[in-house]
């Protein structure tokens, strides 16, 4: 069994949704600042596999907009608390719209890992070359200093950007729209079925259920 470490029960609920048996520990773990979910994400999943001791998955997610380079990304929480959705769509309403919701689920046992397709963290190194060309990447030399090395599964959702709509869901939901609607504008069932959290929980499931651990 593997451990959600999250304080969100909402997203262990969605886990369950993919992997059955998700057991949640509440760890309100260190954020590293950086640029790329996937980097705070592996950051996370050292520090919640220290403090549990056993396997463990994490998440970090963000909005990225194209007009934007990507921004806010791993800062989409300080940038929705600090300019709001509104300011954030004023922003973009006169540029490219294009936009998407991304995902990072981060797996870490404490043990190695045989060579895949999929990422192994850390520092990038190997994460921006295509598959065929990160064979080995999961070799001593894509670990860190304390060598743990991080699996990373990555969910996107493609959408626009748009005036706010919709009176359901959060966050940036109501300015994010996918195949015509916004999330807002979802039910729960709705947008868990289509989310960037449940495709990169997919990945992971798939993954998970093929790996000898």
């Amino acid at each position: 069994m593997v451990t959600f470490v999250t304080t969100n029960a909402g997203k262990v609920d969605e886990a369950r949704e993919y992997l059955g048996e998700v057991e949640q520990h509440a760890f309100d773990y260190p954020e590293l600042q950086a640029d790329d979910l996937g980097t705070v994400a592996a950051s996370g999943a050292r520090a919640a596999y220290e403090h549990v001791g056993g396997p463990v998955i994490v998440d970090d997610s963000g909005l990225t907009i194209e007009a934007l380079d990507g921004f806010p990304g791993p800062y989409s929480s300080y940038v929705e608390d600090t300019l709001g959705i509104e300011r954030v769509w004023e922003l973009t309403r006169e540029e490219s719209r294009a936009g998407a919701f991304r995902a990072v689920i981060a797996y870490c046992d404490g043990e190695p890992f045989e060579a895949t397709p999929e990422p192994v963290d850390v520092d990038r190194r190997g994460q921006d070359l295509a598959a065929g060309e990160r064979a080995s990447a999961t070799t001593d030399e894509q670990v860190d200093g304390r060598g743990v090395p991080v699996k990373l599964f990555e969910g996107v959702v493609p959408g626009r950007i748009v005036e706010p709509r919709g009176d359901g869901g959060f966050g940036y939901d109501p300015i994010f729209e996918y195949d015509g609607r916004t999330f807002a504008e979802m039910d729960v069932e709705e947008k868990n079925a289509v989310s960037h959290r449940g495709r990169a929980l997919a990945k992971f499931a798939e993954w998970y259920a093929e790996a000898d651990r």
